[in-house]
């Protein structure tokens, strides 16, 4: 796994600084809004179930939850929101992708390519790294009782990972929700999509700070909700 992957995310913004939380709050609430255009009842929308997942384990309030679903099934006003995806490279060669929320596209992709071009990177075009990357789903939960590996692999899981602090559960995207649901008693602390990079970029000490303070830089700005690298961090 990188080092940036959605699941790294979610437990540095458990501990994040009430400075930061109007951030991370704005990121969640976008992709809550997005996710509920296509319907506000999570039980039928399974991408809106999976973002209202992810903002509850940051603790954002009930109340910024039910405001981003209206707004996205249009029972409240607000701007509109578009998802845009762009790939590129940063430091060294790491491969990037980066996906966005934005009620601006240029504002947003003038912004990444400042960032990239700051760091000796640059952007690229549609399929230039995500070759690189495979979709997939992923769970983690804290036990990592044998009964909880196979009802996973019972129920599709591609591949279980033992781990210090639990299981690491991989699926194809569509077996997510179905491999999460077998875990039953199980106590889920994520089950989101992810980009798992195929191969693993190794980089010095030196190139890792360097790439994190560019990935900081990044995820720092509202408009970009993941950022997803090559790097072994």
């Amino acid at each position: 796994m990188s080092g940036h992957s959605k699941w790294s995310k979610i437990k540095h913004q458990k501990g994040a600084a009430d400075a930061k939380r109007s951030n991370i709050f704005t990121k969640h609430a976008k992709a809550i809004t997005v996710a509920a255009k296509n319907g506000k009842d999570p039980e039928m929308n399974s991408n809106l179930r999976q973002a209202i997942d992810a903002a509850r384990a940051v603790n954002m309030p009930k109340s910024n939850i039910d405001k981003a679903i209206l707004r996205g099934a249009g029972e409240l006003p607000g701007q509109e929101l578009v998802e845009e995806t762009y790939e590129g490279y940063g430091p060294h060669g790491v491969a990037l992708i980066i996906e966005t929320i934005t009620d601006n596209k240029n504002r947003t992709v003038s912004f990444v390519k400042q960032i990239l071009n700051k760091y000796g990177g640059s952007l690229g075009g549609p399929n230039s790294t995500a070759f690189m990357f495979d979709k997939k789903g992923v769970i983690r939960i804290e036990s990592a009782d044998e009964e909880a590996q196979l009802k996973a692999i019972d129920a599709g899981a591609e591949d279980v990972v033992e781990e210090e602090d639990g299981l690491t559960i991989y699926t194809s995207p569509q077996d997510l929700e179905k491999v999460k649901e077998a875990l039953g008693q199980f106590a889920v602390d994520f089950a989101d999509t992810d980009m798992i990079p195929q191969n693993k970029a190794d980089l010095d000490d030196s190139g890792k700070a360097t790439l994190e303070k560019m990935l900081t830089e990044l995820e720092e700005n509202d408009d970009i909700t993941n950022v997803y690298s090559n790097a072994d961090l």
